[in-house]
């Protein structure tokens, strides 16, 4: 069984900062990517940033220099859990959205499949 859950939103005026957590675990021999997506009204889900098993991050470019992503892995034997947080600085308006967390298994060639497992989501709100 795979858990993920969000946590961390709220309401800020713009200029502040948030920061956002991801906490999922599962018992797997895979390897996981971590992924932030969010959805505004009306639009549809994008990627924010992504974190792969291998610490390799990437964002997208409305959030460079303002967003940073990180993720602290614990495995014992087959139980993993990763928490990964998104640190949200100089937040606009149009950063307001819900928040989501992806946890990606890595496809390896045998058993373990590429499958995405998602949270609840979080909701951020930035003010004017």
């Amino acid at each position: 069984q795979v858990r993920v859950a969000e946590s961390g939103g709220g309401s800020v005026q713009a200029g502040g900062s948030l920061r956002l957590s991801c906490l999922a675990s599962t018992y797997t021999y895979c390897s996981y990517d971590m992924s932030w997506y969010r959805q505004a009204p009306g639009k549809e889900r994008e990627l924010v940033s992504v974190i792969g098993a291998d610490g390799g991050v990437d964002y997208a470019d409305s959030v460079k220099n303002r967003f940073t992503v990180s993720r602290d892995d614990t495995r014992q034997l087959t139980y993993l859990q990763v928490k990964s947080n998104l640190t949200m600085i100089s937040l606009q308006v149009d950063d307001t959205a819900m928040y989501y967390c992806k946890f990606q298994r890595r496809a390896n060639g045998g058993a373990c499949t590429e499958t995405d497992f998602w949270g609840q989501g979080t909701q951020v709100t930035v003010s004017s």
